[in-house]
């Protein structure tokens, strides 16, 4: 009763109630900050691991550099049916598929561009989540083995969609009397996908298995068996199964291979970016410190009256620390309620600033994927809770204990 007294200052003391509300105001923005900043970089990660996992094979398993019986240096797999066989038994693995893959130039309306084909069947096409399932999609995934399929970054370049034709050029193409001579076939674009991946979108063609087996001189055997597992965060304990499915000479390179140098920036800045904005709180916590040094000045003669009728210093500390605390605990409630609002309405708040800055906040090129997810943890707003109130707590002991050893005497010596 005495603490919520104190905290509703009259006017002759409005420079505490002042101290107060900007104590306040400030560990709800720095906790707000926090929850946000925590819950965007949550979002992101877990939108950048999706598309990975989404669009592209979990472990990619080869061949080391062999020669075959005609003495020529190659690295097919031969025997890539039955290598996906033995894979498929391994537990945990869900898909295995031969893949062909090469690089070919993509021309149509007098454009071109650089593609990366995978050769694929059509079962195999329909299983990737991120192809298959596009909310963005064109064209018809079951004619697939009529034409190819092609990223929406790629027909965007070179103004294409379902049912046009475009021209693959493959350099090292047709062996001729006469040494090798290009490539050239024309394709229908059958399907049109968006994986999410800007990179992926961009560059990617996938082309029926039999006919990249063709277009590349990829006869003698697929160039990689691509798997699927259940459980990629776990992708590590596969490696040595794989290793001795694949006998000698087999290579495996794992999705966190390709990506685990990102990923592990992505930790280490998120490490770094708490430690920033915890400092925020701690500084906004410190207001609350100045607040209740001035309130224990305003109320020294009060505090001399309570002592002599009677208060214990514990219970004078007590007073002044639910003082301050009350003033961590809202401003922490607050801070959480409004970061979560931010991470709920991030897509509209970033349209907004998109608008506002003509639409280059956000450049996929960059950042890889097309939006800014966020996502509430548990953990993270655990985190920040506990920081901001532990904080508030602990600032707030060094004026409670002040006022708790105030001298009654010293203090209504001069009233």
């Amino acid at each position: 009763m005495i603490a919520w007294r104190y905290l509703r200052a009259r006017r002759a003391e409005g420079g505490v109630s002042v101290m107060t509300w900007i104590s306040l105001v400030g560990v709800t923005l720095g906790v707000m900050a926090l929850v946000a900043t925590m819950a965007v970089r949550a979002g992101f990660r877990a939108e950048f691991v999706d598309t990975i996992l989404g669009a592209n094979a979990h472990v990619a398993v080869s061949r080391a550099t062999y020669l075959d019986e005609n003495g020529v240096a190659t690295r097919a797999i031969v025997d890539a049916d039955r290598l996906a066989e033995q894979i498929r038994a391994i537990p945990g693995v869900t898909r295995a598929a031969p893949v062909i893959r090469g690089q070919a130039m993509v021309t149509a309306n007098e454009r071109s561009n650089v593609a990366e084909v995978y050769g694929i069947t059509p079962e195999d096409l329909k299983a990737i989540p991120r192809v298959a399932g596009s909310e963005d999609s064109l064209g018809d995934i079951s004619r697939f083995g009529e034409g190819i399929a092609i990223g929406s970054g790629i027909a965007r370049e070179l103004g294409l969609g379902p049912g046009d034709v475009v021209k693959l050029i493959q350099p090292s193409g047709a062996r001729t009397a006469f040494g090798t001579s290009p490539r050239v076939n024309a394709y229908e674009v059958v399907y049109v996908f968006t994986a999410g991946r800007w990179d992926i979108d961009r560059t990617r063609i996938y082309m029926p298995y039999a006919e990249a087996q063709s277009f590349f001189n990829r006869e003698a055997g697929a160039d990689e068996i691509e798997v699927f597992v259940a459980d990629p965060e776990k992708i590590d304990d596969y490696t040595l199964p794989l290793l001795a499915a694949g006998g000698e000479g087999t290579l495996i390179w794992t999705w966190r291979d390709a990506s685990g140098a990102f990923l592990n920036a992505l930790k280490i800045e998120d490490d770094v970016m708490f430690v920033i904005l915890s400092i925020l709180v701690l500084i906004a916590a410190m207001n609350i410190t100045s607040g209740l040094v001035m309130l224990v000045k305003n109320k020294g003669r009060d505090i001399g009256i309570l002592r002599t009728m009677g208060l214990t210093e514990g219970s004078v500390l007590r007073v002044f620390f639910l003082c301050g605390a009350f003033t961590g605990v809202l401003g922490t409630i607050a801070g959480v309620l409004l970061g979560c609002l931010i991470a709920w309405n991030i897509d509209g708040i970033m349209s907004f600033v998109n608008w506002l800055t003509g639409g280059g906040a956000w450049d996929p090129s960059i950042r890889g994927i097309y939006r800014l997810p966020a996502e509430l943890r548990a953990w993270d707003v655990g985190r920040a809770v506990a920081l901001s109130l532990i904080l508030s707590f602990v600032v707030t002991i060094f004026p409670a204990r002040r006022a708790a050893r105030m001298n009654p005497v010293e203090a209504l010596r001069y009233e």
